[in-house]
């Protein structure tokens, strides 16, 4: 089946790593349909607004040395997890029992295969298989070889299987572990034995004819292959056993008997999950892995598309660090993909870096909301933005904050596939006041004030941070966010302290930031885990006991309930949410500090502060942030300004609620359904100013970036630049950045 028959855009593609430095290699892979050839430039991405009461799009073609014509190839991509593998030979002459435990996540009218019995390409063997909660037989490769066992299994119920292959046929008992109750079937089956001749691999949980086809969902336990001579079963002699108990490694299973033998996990299923004899005495897989020895596949699993490399692109030694797409044209379609630049291993440092949070884009890749059809599609037509969204297209896997079929949330989200909510111009809201932008292009609001402003930077993405830790802060004056900093492993929200504590100025430019603590494997530098435990604002619930991650052991959920609660990192955490919407700050008491008022030079006092914007029409909106010293607010940072008249679909966190009505740690000075701005420097020369608010930088081009925002924030940047940070002379500029005076608009 083509791109086109399957709703898939004509030209789209994704990069690896997402970033890189002068020297280094990025590798893009892509699909062009009918295997069109493809044109290819650079572009340095300023602004990826497309709102035409904007700014408008902005970027700025860079020679990175591309041949004219690519050759390109239609690649596609296979969902679904499953468990495949090479088996011992099977003797002929003997029975072949299959024993497993399975639990059902879903009852469909879809062929869901439960394992499969079968050659390396899946063209002979057996499978059994699942349909409208009944049990068949199937014989391959023809579909229509299939027997009904007239055998069911229940929803969410764990069962016993047992499966005998003799020359007779087949015999099926099942029994749910919670009643014991035995059911039998036996299906005489001409030609049984015969079909498992040279059957030499198993696929659980899915067909395997070179990729998952006819994928399971649900969980499937202690999968057991054993022969037995002909009327003689008491005799078994297991031939292979695999115990899914290791929790930890996600990529293969070994055999009990053989460990060199092992079965592959495609698509990373999940792990650390409840067995069937999970009691609830114990919560963390590692200290009771018999509890947790299953794993649960998923139709739509997805960790790594496996395209070939169409362009391999070395970075140029003079290409400076900055937001930069790789755009492609294949002359019915374009597709432009983001990347990285990192400065160079000896290039001098920038005074300012922008951390990229690519971590909450991989979160949020491919986000199906449900709201695309009617008015934001048309306002996508018209607009010229980007023109594919998940809701339509579902080839390339789902976010973190969607569901897989069997109801439960996605806990893995992968960089090596298309990602459509990390494009130019992507909208996900239809905002009356605004664009409706949200993570990758809203963050460009910034990166294009910076450009506009005369302010030089750098970049370094959130998976740099974690591989490099604070050494990749450290030679920087000032690090800015983005607008949506949320997701966050120990290593980075550890670093961005240490950076801190050492002298650092930290600009949080956001909401919602430092909340959820995602876990993360070095080995597969291109896969996030999430689960979200406890409390919190959650789109779904991890189960009481799956709280703790599969990739590297570390308990999950909240920030807050892993001991750095967002205050202790930005100043602010999160306090409340609503629509889409903006609203603006007044300045307060604190504000007209004697060694504060800088910060509002040019700023009449009882100005409404970003009474405007991009972003809902204001400043001060959708998630926004509040101080709190019992959280960790340092005791140096003042409230400077705080929001007023947010909407009724504003709402306070439920992880900031005792009961209804009753804030955990009681009255704040700035507190009720309000954004607070802080604003301190540290005594030992480091400093902080946290908006609290998702909307903040959508206003900063407003008039022509000539505001009470664009202000304020340059206020405090030249102020925070005023000092040198600096851990060695190794770092330091070449020659001074030009930085702007105070007041002036260049």
């Amino acid at each position: 089946m083509s791109a086109e028959e399957q709703n898939q855009p004509a030209l789209i593609g994704y990069v690896t790593p997402l970033s890189a430095r002068p020297g280094e290699q990025l590798d893009f892979k892509i699909s062009s349909l009918g295997d069109m050839p493809i044109s290819a430039k650079v572009v340095r991405l300023d602004c990826c607004d497309p709102n035409p009461r904007g700014p408008g799009p902005k970027s700025t073609e860079v020679e990175f040395g591309l041949s004219p014509i690519y050759p390109a190839v239609e690649q596609t991509t296979h969902l679904g997890s499953c468990a495949f593998g090479s088996l011992p030979s099977i003797p002929v002459e003997q029975d072949l029992v299959v024993e497993l435990m399975v639990r059902p996540g879903v009852i469909s009218a879809t062929d869901q295969t439960i394992f499969s019995l079968q050659s390396s390409t899946g063209t002979k063997g057996v499978a059994l298989i699942i349909k409208d909660g009944t049990l068949f037989l199937r014989r391959h490769p023809s579909p229509a070889q299939v027997k009904c066992l007239d055998l069911s299994l229940k929803l969410n119920v764990w069962s016993r299987l047992e499966v005998i292959f003799s020359d007779n046929g087949v015999i099926v008992r099942t029994s749910a572990v919670e009643t014991s109750k035995l059911s039998v079937c036996s299906k005489p089956i001409t030609g049984m034995r015969e079909a498992l001749i040279g059957v030499d691999h198993i696929c659980l949980a899915a067909l395997w004819s070179g990729h998952p086809e006819m994928c399971f969902d649900g969980s499937i336990e202690a999968p057991r292959l054993s022969v037995a001579s002909k009327g003689v079963e008491h005799t078994r002699e297991i031939i292979a056993q695999w115990t899914f108990t290791d929790s930890g490694n996600s990529v293969w299973v070994s055999d009990d008997f053989d460990l060199s033998s092992r079965l592959n996990l495609i698509n990373l299923p999940m792990r650390a999950v409840r067995s069937s004899s999970w009691t609830g005495h114990h919560m963390d897989w590692k200290v009771a892995p018999q509890e947790y020895a299953a794993i649960t596949f998923h139709s739509d699993d997805l960790s790594d598309c496996a395209w070939e490399t169409t362009i391999a692109l070395t970075v140029p030694d003079d290409v400076p660090s900055g937001v930069y797409g790789l755009v492609v044209d294949n002359e019915i379609a374009t597709d432009t993909i983001p990347f990285y630049v990192l400065p160079g291993v000896n290039a001098p440092r920038k005074k300012i870096v922008f951390l990229a949070p690519t971590f909450t884009y991989m979160a949020y890749a491919n986000h199906a909301r449900g709201n695309f059809a009617g008015p934001l599609e048309a306002r996508v037509k018209d607009w010229g933005a980007y023109p594919h969204n998940p809701d339509i297209v579902g080839s390339y896997g789902y976010s973190t904050y969607n569901r897989h079929p069997d109801g439960t949330g996605v806990t893995i989200s992968s960089r090596l596939r298309p990602i459509m909510t990390m494009r130019p111009g992507y909208l996900v809201y239809l905002d009356e006041h605004g664009s409706g932008m949200r993570g990758f292009p809203a963050d460009s609001h910034l990166t294009d004030w910076l450009t506009t402003k005369g302010f030089a930077f750098d970049v370094l993405t959130d998976e740099d941070l974690d591989r490099d830790g604070v050494d990749a802060l450290s030679p920087y004056d000032v690090v800015l966010t983005g607008s949506h900093p949320e997701y966050h492993t120990r290593r980075t929200i550890e670093a961005i302290l240490a950076y801190r504590q050492a002298g650092g100025r930290l600009m949080y430019l956001g909401g919602n930031g430092f909340y959820w603590k995602i876990g993360r494997d070095q080995n597969f530098p291109h896969i996030l885990e999430l689960r979200r435990a406890e409390g919190g604002m959650r789109v779904w619930a991890s189960k009481p006991g799956e709280y703790y991650n599969q990739l590297d052991g570390e308990y999950g959920g909240l920030w807050r309930r892993n001991g750095i609660p967002p205050q202790k990192v930005a100043g602010v955490g999160f306090t409340a949410e609503g629509n889409f919407e903006g609203t603006y700050y007044l300045r307060t008491d604190e504000s007209f500090a004697e060694d504060i008022v800088f910060l509002f030079e040019g700023i009449s006092a009882d100005e409404r502060l970003g009474d405007f914007g991009l972003s809902g029409g204001g400043a001060a909106g959708f998630e926004i942030d509040q101080a709190c010293a019992e959280l960790g607010t340092p005791d140096f940072v003042k409230v400077v300004a705080a929001s007023e008249r947010h909407g009724p679909s504003f709402e306070t966190t439920y992880e900031e609620l005792l009961t209804p009505g009753v804030i955990d740690g009681g009255p704040r000075p700035y507190g009720g359904m309000r954004s607070n701005i802080v604003y301190g420097l540290d005594e030992n020369g480091g400093g902080l100013f946290s908006v609290g608010s998702i909307t903040f930088c959508g206003s900063l081009s407003h008039n022509g970036y000539d505001n009470n925002i664009s202000r304020l924030l340059e206020n405090c940047l030249l102020k925070f630049l005023s000092t040198p940070h600096r851990v060695d002379d190794a770092h330091a500029p070449s020659a001074p950045d030009t930085i702007p005076p105070i007041g002036s608009n260049p």
